[in-house]
């Protein structure tokens, strides 16, 4: 009998780096959020500028900011009534770094398909009696 593998978790309270990651990851997994953060640039944009596209109240939309906002994603500018939010590329960066550890498992896949389409390239050696 197999002795089965442990597997040690990472408490999040405990580790900020996680924490972090979380929220990052949480962040992105909305389809509006990521439009929002598409839409930004390093000038950054009103709160109602990044509402003009999405059929959603502008009540909504500030929501979507205040998530992006605790993920560290977006930082906001308020000048009384006036909000201005700005890309933070920070999180991001850390979240891609998070991901690339595993392109060994894909760049392992790409090789082996660059090898099998090698094999198929290369003409086939005829066997057998001639025609």
């Amino acid at each position: 009998m197999m002795a089965a593998a442990k597997v040690q978790f990472i408490d999040p309270v405990a580790d900020p780096e996680q924490e972090l990651l979380d929220r990052v990851f949480f962040a992105l997994s909305d389809p509006v959020r990521r439009a929002i953060l598409e839409r930004l640039g390093e000038d950054g944009l009103l709160v109602s500028e990044l509402a003009r596209p999405f059929d959603i109240s502008l009540q909504a939309v500030s929501r979507h900011i205040q998530v992006l906002v605790r993920a560290g994603l977006v930082r906001q500018e308020r000048t009384g009534r006036i909000s201005r939010c700005r890309l933070e590329v920070g999180p991001v960066f850390a979240a891609a770094v998070w991901i690339n550890r595993y392109s060994k498992y894909w760049q392992a896949q790409f090789d082996a398909l660059k090898g099998w389409l090698g094999k198929l390239d290369r003409p086939r050696k005829r066997r057998g009696r001639k025609r």
